[in-house]
């Protein structure tokens, strides 16, 4: 994908409309340079020029006016799709895709990627006029004489060739210059998730400071102003070629033969006029370099669309979908792959079976795979093996998003969002601020037309505020990722001993990852992984019945 195509996929039709009108003002402008040519070299000034410099020059004003602003509209509508696209593309990325990628990738992509194209695309309907404008003289030029053109050809050409060689380069050091801005992403990365292990270890702060970041970005630096450097000497070469022209037309050719003063001065006047928009055209080709660089790290990500991802499967609902009868795992397996190592961890193969209005606690230590385990068995995950069944109903690739809005999770990671909209039930402002009084968070956020306060609170509060999102999107299956680890005494008991039972009456199938053996006897079953497989399936009775470690 270049620029070009990514406004004809925009709308063709209107720039091929637009690119028109752009060739009438840069018609209209070789237009004023001859009108001005003949009157320099005749003496009287006729009505006929009068007219034809005046409405030349209304030709150019509107063309040049309504070309740029069919450009201009086409342009937003590109960047505008751009950016959806690429947030839909995200979002319809497999998760295990995404986590290899990285957070600092797909920001910079998102952010610095995006906004190298949207400024290059910005300069596009100036550079289209220049470009008419540009080949509208040449062939003015051309009917002036042809002897003399070929020799303004030839140097052209010349400037071009030589501009192209250079310019090679300078792309090539503006990619080595992107690969280093992944790195700088991953080091503001750092310095906003990092920012209390930073303040409190002087040390790792003046080793992150003074060589891991000053470094990437002093390499970063480097390569963008050698890179410029390269692009303004050769603009600077391509200016001087055509100065070198002017001095010959004038001053060397005359030595030969005969010219016309008419030609001289037309091909003076054209020259001299031809340098701005070329020097515009030259100045914007760095900026098309670093936009092509963007393109193609936008397409190394490989983020595409999936194909089976269809609002067809989400459209056909049946009440009874609302309810988990049973959610069966069949030998499910899935493998880490470490590039920089020859092992690799493998989850499964898992053999479980969850009945509706069952809670299920799964246990283990640290690494055994109790994440991972959540990911598949909430479809964020595809496994590499086995199979997965909702009430019966074989869960495949196409239908992963039907499946995967059954759950309701609370990971260990979570993102909160500030509003509670189409979240599955309508509810009102007064009924949330009531579950905010049982949350003991009615004094700290408010709630307005679904639209939440604020979120700055300390974690123990954020995961209480995203355990009521999860509530209030009352779907059939809820699993919850060491919710009570940030929770104090009063809280954890709720949970447990309130929440967890209340939606069980409900009909929820529960899932809670936990080390609060505590609470063990109030789970239906306890699953326990060690090392990626199921050690052992506990049931549950009484609490004098526990004897697990």
């Amino acid at each position: 994908m270049n620029l070009i195509t990514l406004l004809l996929r925009s709308s063709w039709k209107i720039f091929i409309l637009a690119s028109f009108i752009g060739l009438l003002s840069g018609v209209s402008t070789a237009g004023l340079l001859i009108t001005i040519n003949t009157h320099i070299n005749q003496v009287s000034l006729t009505t006929t020029l009068i007219v034809s410099f005046i409405g030349l020059w209304c030709l150019k004003f509107i063309t040049n006016i309504i070309s740029k602003y069919l450009l201009i509209n086409l342009t937003e509508k590109a960047i505008l799709e751009l950016r959806l696209t690429l947030s839909e593309r995200i979002l319809a990325t497999p998760l295990y895709h995404l986590e290899v990628l990285g957070k600092h990738r797909i920001l910079a992509t998102l952010t610095d990627d995006v906004l190298a194209i949207s400024r290059t695309v910005y300069i596009i309907p100036t550079v289209c006029i220049d470009i008419t404008i540009v080949a509208s003289c040449l062939l003015y030029l051309f009917w002036l004489s042809p002897t003399i053109f070929l020799l303004v050809l030839i140097s052209l050409l010349m400037g071009i060739l030589s501009y192209l060689q250079l310019a090679r380069k300078a792309t090539s050091l503006f990619t080595l210059a992107r690969q280093q801005e992944d790195r700088l992403f991953n080091h503001f990365q750092s310095i906003t998730e990092g920012t209390k292990e930073l303040k409190l270890h002087k040390e790792r702060r003046q080793t992150f400071l003074k060589k891991e970041l000053r470094e990437t970005a002093q390499i970063y630096r480097r390569k963008n102003v050698v890179g410029m450097t390269i692009f303004a000497a050769a603009a600077g070469w391509g200016n001087s070629l055509f100065f070198i022209v002017v001095g010959l037309v004038i001053f060397a050719l005359p030595t030969f033969q005969t010219i016309p003063t008419h030609v001289l001065s037309g091909y003076a006047l054209t020259i001299l006029y031809l340098l701005s928009p070329l020097d515009y055209i030259m100045s914007a080709i760095p900026a098309f370099s670093k936009a092509t660089v963007a393109l193609k790290k936008i397409n190394s990500l490989k983020l595409s669309l999936s194909n089976h991802c269809h609002e067809s499967n989400l459209m056909n609902w049946d009440e009874a979908d609302n309810f988990c009868h049973r959610l069966e795992f069949a030998g499910i397996t899935h493998t880490y792959h470490q590039d920089l190592e020859d092992t690799a961890f493998t989850l499964g193969p898992i053999d479980l079976t969850v009945s509706g209005g069952e809670i299920v606690f799964i246990v283990g230590g640290n690494g055994s795979g109790k994440s991972t385990l959540i990911k598949l068995i909430t479809g964020l995950y595809t496994p590499e093996s086995g199979k997965i069944y909702f009430n019966s109903k074989l869960v495949t690739a196409e239908n992963q998003e039907w499946f995967r809005q059954h759950f309701s999770a609370v990971f260990s990671d979570f993102y909160l969002f500030d509003n509670l909209f189409n979240l599955g039930k309508n509810i009102t402002d007064d009924k949330i601020k009531d579950y905010l009084v049982q949350l003991q968070l009615d004094k700290k956020v408010q709630i307005n037309n679904g639209i939440l306060s604020t979120t700055l609170l300390s974690q123990g509060q954020r995961k209480r505020l995203a355990l009521l999102t999860a509530y209030l999107e009352d779907r059939p299956i809820y699993v919850f990722d060491e919710w009570a680890s940030d929770q104090d005494p009063v809280f954890k008991k709720v949970f447990y001993s309130q929440i967890l039972p209340e939606l069980k009456n409900q009909g929820k199938t529960v899932i809670v990852v936990t080390h609060d053996d505590q609470y063990f006897y109030l789970s239906d079953r306890i699953v326990k992984l060690d090392y990626g497989k199921v050690e052992n399936i506990y049931t549950c009775l009484m609490p004098s019945e526990q004897n697990l470690v």
